[in-house]
């Protein structure tokens, strides 16, 4: 990362693992953290806000999350595993808002119960809820829906070898657009098959850039800013 100019974010599904990441984002330059709890890394995982509000305000602390909503391979109760993940996606949601943090979204399966309740929340809250669509993987109406909250969504590597989002990848306003690895899943080609790592979101850019026929430096450049201000970084 370092080699490469990369800086990244850790992210924690728990209250263990985002209290490692905000140590880990202590420790290093350029390693942010991103706390809350997944929707499903672990079914009886509940949101502890008295321990996330010890670490939330930590400088190096930047977003809630990944939350929200995963109905990919439910088993059981369909209905009361729903019901259980938008009790826990709505109470990071309201934690966000209060400590003036943006959301990183995970939605899986489920763009259509997320927006609802996103788009409740945002006439609740207006700009104080802020957030960007991590790994999206949705089409150009649920991009649409998004933009029209002001989230922005970020593309993975998986761009780089189906062409299913190039639409949206030309529709997005520039501002609304990031690029991530979701390392060390979905590496970008060329390295497709092996363990994906963070400097990797170079190409992710790249590729970005040439859909939308832009200048792949003043690109790199835009998503850069665009990170920057959404997670609230001075680097100066």
């Amino acid at each position: 990362m370092k080699e490469a100019y990369v800086w990244t974010t850790v992210i924690g599904t728990d209250v263990k693992t985002s209290e490692e990441a905000v140590l880990i984002a202590q420790r290093n330059d350029g390693i942010f953290a991103c706390i809350g709890v997944h929707p499903r890394d672990d079914a009886g995982a509940t949101f502890d806000e008295n321990a996330f509000e010890k670490i939330i305000m930590d400088p190096k602390t930047v977003a809630i999350g990944e939350c929200g909503l995963d109905y990919f391979r439910i088993t059981g109760d369909f209905s009361d595993e729903k019901k259980r993940q938008k009790n826990l996606f709505e109470r990071q949601l309201a934690f966000a808002v209060k400590y003036g943090k943006p959301l990183m979204l995970h939605s899986r399966d489920a763009y259509g119960d997320t927006l609802d309740i996103l788009e409740v929340y945002a006439k609740q809250y207006g700009e104080k809820l802020r957030g960007n669509a991590h790994f999206f993987a949705g089409d150009l109406d649920i991009a649409r829906r998004l933009f029209s909250i002001g989230f922005s969504i970020s593309f993975t590597g998986v761009v780089t070898f189906s062409r299913d989002y190039d639409e949206v990848i030309r529709f997005a306003p520039q501002d609304k657009i990031m690029s991530e690895t979701d390392a060390p899943y979905v590496a970008p080609i060329p390295y497709r098959g092996t363990r994906n790592e963070p400097a990797n979101v170079c190409y992710v850019a790249d590729f970005l850039a040439s859909v939308r026929g832009s200048d792949k430096e003043v690109f790199r450049n835009a998503l850069v800013d665009n990170a920057l201000r959404f997670f609230s970084i001075d680097c100066k």
